[in-house]
């Protein structure tokens, strides 16, 4: 099995390799111009800031890009959190609300942060640039609530929001194994594959076999559907363990992959839409019952489905 574990994972290579000759905007480190990109296109396309794309590229007025020229997306900046720190305290110093860095890190109340813990933070220049832009203009009632907000957690100061000596680790909704993967594409979400009961958890079994995916028992027949948008990379039966396989690659270096099915429905090369029928489940392989084994990566790094399924 982990020689069949070894060819897999030569596959995926080749399918990513592949899949940066495509001409993707972006494969998750580098933006590719395209013809008609500008740079206020490609910022947005990617959710980025193009203010943090300008100076991470040092790039000069008029910002004319060239087909084909390649530009590095600029990595969030993070503030570890340290004994004393609060979130009242965190945002102040890097001018922020306490309600706009709560929810850029996804925080609930009581708005608890741990020691050790990354915060995402907001680039100085943009909240400067962000305040000048509002001066002179009304606030929004949404503003306005935000603003009261803020104002009632400014108030509590440093009561509900002190640092735990609990380890990062243990917060949840992000996989263990996506630590590298930026920010930004850690809130990715495909949609289920098929229906049905998860038959093998990703992670180490009982037996101390490591499963890269999760295996999903439905039907026989049942089809299978693509969890996103993408090119189909490889279709066929051609690796010893998985059966018919199928290999989707997706944008910003995002692959999925169907193993165990019955029938392919789809063909190398061939775009596919999200919720398209695929394949039909099986027990191809070295499955005796039918299911689906499905697996998502981001490049060659292999993430937890269920953290990215919704």
């Amino acid at each position: 099995m982990k020689k069949n574990r070894a060819l897999f994972s030569c596959l995926i290579l080749l399918c990513t390799f592949l899949f940066g000759c495509h001409g993707y905007h972006s494969d998750g480190e580098f933006l590719y111009v395209k013809r008609g990109d500008t740079l206020y296109s490609l910022s947005k396309k990617n959710d980025l800031s193009m203010r943090a794309v300008i100076k991470e590229n040092n790039l000069k007025q008029p910002y004319t890009l060239k087909v084909g020229q390649k530009l590095k997306i600029p990595q969030p900046k993070t503030h570890v959190v340290q004994k004393g720190d609060t979130l009242y305290n965190v945002s102040k110093r890097y001018q922020m609300s306490v309600h706009e860095l709560s929810k850029m890190n996804e925080l609930k109340a009581p708005y608890t942060i741990h020691l050790g813990q990354r915060l995402k933070i907001r680039d100085v220049d943009d909240v400067l640039t962000a305040s000048s832009n509002q001066k002179g203009k009304p606030l929004s009632s949404s503003r306005a609530k935000t603003l009261a907000e803020e104002k009632r957690l400014n108030n509590q100061k440093e009561t509900p929001l002190q640092v735990k000596n609990t380890p990062q680790s243990r917060s949840k909704g992000v996989a263990r194994s996506s630590a590298k993967i930026p920010y930004w594409q850690r809130k990715k979400k495909f949609a289920w594959p098929v229906k049905g009961p998860v038959v093998a958890k990703f992670g180490l079994n009982a037996q101390g076999q490591q499963n890269d995916g999760i295996n999903i028992k439905a039907k026989q027949g049942t089809y299978v559907k693509a969890a996103e948008e993408g090119v189909i990379g490889y279709a066929s039966n051609g690796l010893k363990g998985y059966g018919n396989l199928i290999l989707i690659r997706h944008k910003s270096g995002w692959l999925t992959a169907y193993a165990h099915n019955q029938k392919l429905l789809v063909k190398k090369g061939q775009k596919v839409k999200k919720g398209q029928n695929i394949a039909l489940v099986g027990a191809t392989g070295n499955v005796k019952s039918p299911q689906l084994h499905f697996e998502i990566r981001y490049k060659t790094k292999v993430v937890n489905p269920q953290n990215y399924l919704k």
